[in-house]
């Protein structure tokens, strides 16, 4: 087994005391882990129905996993970052960037600064040296689950979209830019619970920290992640257009079927996450019900559209319809996974 992790052993299984089937651990696998007679080994039963032997030892060393990150003066300030967030995403605690010639360049130095502030839940800044930059991930898994993060996503990216479609309604930059701005708060929590799955996927541990209860639903939550992720794009997007109209007042026909179309749209998103948080099958299947009748009233706003604005604001309007629709997609996206996750409640097995 030595440097081999994909070699197969044939164990037999033997029975001791008339009551305890015990099989043998590999020699060379007991010794590579530093374990000895005594030691304590957790068997954890995985959905598949096979078994996962994990030294406790190694379970608590894992916490504090380090990734040395080399750099040089060549290197782009944003492949930096990425690399940084790749280390961050897979899991480890500590991150340490060196530069083994010179100091970190200053624009590579202010880009992983400003990238960690705002978008790297729970890490802070260990040292700031001439050549290295180490970033340490103080929140533990167990302070913040999976479930509270993609809650506390859901809030502001609902939040964002209706201060997005005031923006609509008033003649106010200030407004939609706040929008934008918090956007930066959707992809930090984004990006932990994209960490927090990929580790909860192989550590049993982690799994049951992070609120999961196999790891067969992490892929149902990192696409629910991804779903909440781009609808406050979307609001984005329609904070954007906003700036774009050049109407100081918006026609009240046209305010109002954006109005009702949002409010829909919201509907849809908010139910399919609270669904998702009660475990509620026929919630979610009554949000995608919902997101399905949704679709005959878009042709009404762009009718509205056509009819009262000027033509120089058509393409922007339209624009702003699109995000709107592409909010009840992702939440009819996410309530199909929670109908997915939960139909083991609807059905009997034979």
């Amino acid at each position: 087994m030595s440097g081999k992790s994909s070699a197969e052993e044939m164990r037999k299984l033997q029975l001791t005391g008339g009551s305890t089937y015990i099989v043998s651990l590999p020699k060379d696998w007991v010794q590579q882990m530093g374990l000895e007679k005594g030691s304590l080994v957790s068997i954890v039963k995985a959905d598949d129905l096979s078994l996962r032997i994990r030294p406790k030892v190694v379970e608590k060393g894992d916490r504090q996993r380090r990734a040395i990150i080399s750099v040089s003066h060549d290197d782009d300030p944003n492949s930096v970052v990425r690399r940084v967030v790749s280390a961050y995403l897979v899991g480890y605690n500590i991150i340490q960037v060196i530069d083994p010639e010179s100091r970190i360049d200053t624009t590579q130095r202010l880009a992983m600064k400003d990238f960690t502030r705002r978008k790297l839940v729970g890490t802070e800044i260990l040292s700031d040296l001439p050549n290295e930059l180490t970033l340490q991930v103080l929140l533990s898994y167990a302070e913040l689950s999976v479930k509270d993060a993609l809650r506390r996503m859901g809030i502001i990216s609902a939040s964002m979209h209706r201060e997005a479609m005031l923006a609509v309604g008033v003649d106010d930059s200030t407004l939609a830019r706040e929008v934008i701005s918090m956007d930066d708060e959707v992809d930090r929590f984004s990006l932990y619970c994209i960490r927090l799955l990929k580790v909860a996927v192989s550590d049993s541990l982690v799994l049951r920290e992070s609120g999961l209860r196999s790891p067969r639903e992490c892929l149902g939550y990192r696409l629910i992640t991804k779903s909440i992720e781009r609808m406050a794009d979307h609001a984005v997007n329609i904070a954007r257009n906003s700036l774009a109209l050049t109407l100081s007042r918006m026609e009240e026909e046209v305010l109002g079927e954006l109005g009702m179309l949002s409010e829909a749209a919201l509907e849809v998103f908010e139910s399919s996450v609270e669904a998702l948080f009660d475990d509620d099958y026929s919630a979610a299947d009554g949000a995608l019900q919902r997101a399905e009748e949704l679709r005959g009233l878009e042709a009404g706003a762009i009718q509205k559209i056509i009819k009262y604005s000027p033509l120089g604001d058509v393409a922007a309007l339209r624009l702003i319809i699109e995000s709107i629709m592409r909010t009840a997609e992702y939440g009819s996206d996410i309530a199909e996974i929670v109908m997915n996750m939960t139909i083991g409640g609807e059905i009997r097995e034979e």
